[in-house]
């Protein structure tokens, strides 16, 4: 078995590459464009196993797309390549539509047009993976949670380059029967995340004494899911998953956006003490446009079908996930220095 992962540079993206090499033993062929957000070097630890191959393309380029597949013949696709920043959308939105809409389609013609030179035995067993998110579903109430049936209504340009970007995988399978498989996830944390999502960016500013902001007044909820059980999750489609299906997959661990932030101080001050409490670090910013309340994931699909639960707690996730940060500076010290500071992102400007 070879498995195609596109965005594989990337946080889950490496994830699964980690899991599909070291766990399981499966050939993965890594397709990165190798944006800002990505880095190779979250890939060392199985960069030198005879299983592993990395391709520098960008999905949207169609003939490289081809040759790829030509060249590695790949049994899957677990597709994760895509801009992924809220707040980088609302002031650029293009590079999501260019990625997550335009990337998809080529992406998707291009698994056609190969699929349909498959033997049929080989035909039985590809499948197609589409990465989404929940943040497709758009905001929830104070109760409630999504579920696969839930209707779209995102909220942001990050978020509705998703949305449309799954209803271009799932109309390739209506239309063309190719075997795709749509996933949703809710909010990832872990290694080896760059530094402008919230978990890693308060983490690293805890580190540096620097300010903790939180938009509003931090009572957004967000489902916080380990990055290496969503992981699993993906290579349990492979195997169990339906084509033509949607699966969500969530940790079942809804936190306000400040007690998530009060969770990382009062960790980072056990584990490494500053001069300080880190809370007395927290301020509060200017809310994101558009900032939806609360998400949160019905996962009982997954559990039912695939056999799939998340493994860790949120408190063991982030307790490890601070111990990595502290223990590996080398990692993100190099993009903390020169790709990304820390700065505010996606306040929207007034139009011309």
């Amino acid at each position: 078995m070879r498995v195609l992962v596109t965005g594989g540079a990337g946080f889950i993206g490496s994830a699964v590459c980690r899991l599909l090499v070291s766990r399981y033993g499966i050939s993965v062929v890594n397709l990165d464009k190798l944006t800002y957000a990505a880095n190779p070097c979250s890939l060392d630890l199985i960069a030198a196993d005879r299983r592993y191959v990395f391709e520098r393309a960008d999905v949207c380029d169609r003939s490289a797309l081809d040759a790829i597949f030509t060249k590695y013949c790949p049994t899957a696709v677990i597709h994760l390549a895509a801009e992924s920043h809220v707040d980088r959308s609302i002031t650029g939105a293009a590079a999501f539509i260019d990625t997550n809409f335009v990337g998809t389609y080529q992406l998707l013609e291009a698994a056609r047009h190969y699929y349909a030179t498959l033997t049929p035995d080989r035909r039985k067993e590809f499948r197609f993976v589409h990465v989404s998110t929940d943040e497709v579903y758009g905001s929830l109430g104070a109760e409630g949670r999504f579920c696969e049936d839930t209707p779209y209504r995102p909220s942001s340009p990050y978020s509705a380059s998703k949305a449309a970007s799954d209803h271009l995988a799932h109309a390739w399978f209506k239309t063309y029967d190719l075997p795709v498989i749509v996933s949703n996830c809710s909010n990832n944390y872990g290694p080896y995340q760059f530094p402008e999502k919230l978990i890693p960016l308060i983490i690293l500013n805890a580190i540096e004494g620097k300010p903790l902001p939180v938009y509003g007044q931090g009572t957004n909820v967000r489902d916080w899911l380990y990055v290496e059980d969503h992981a699993e999750g993906l290579i349990t489609l492979l195997s169990n998953g339906r084509p033509g299906e949607k699966y969500n997959f969530g940790g079942d661990s809804e936190r306000t956006n400040l007690e998530v932030v009060e969770r990382i101080c009062s960790t980072l001050d056990d584990v490494s003490p500053g001069p300080q409490p880190r809370r007395s670090l927290i301020k509060f910013v200017a809310d994101r446009p558009g900032h939806d309340l609360r998400y949160a994931i019905d996962a009982s699909k997954a559990h039912r079908e695939l056999g799939w639960r998340p493994r860790q707690t949120f408190d063991d996730g982030i307790e490890k996930t601070v111990h990595w940060y502290l223990e590996n500076n080398a990692w993100w010290g190099p993009s903390r220095q020169t790709v990304y500071k820390g700065e505010r992102l996606g306040l929207a400007e007034a139009s011309l």
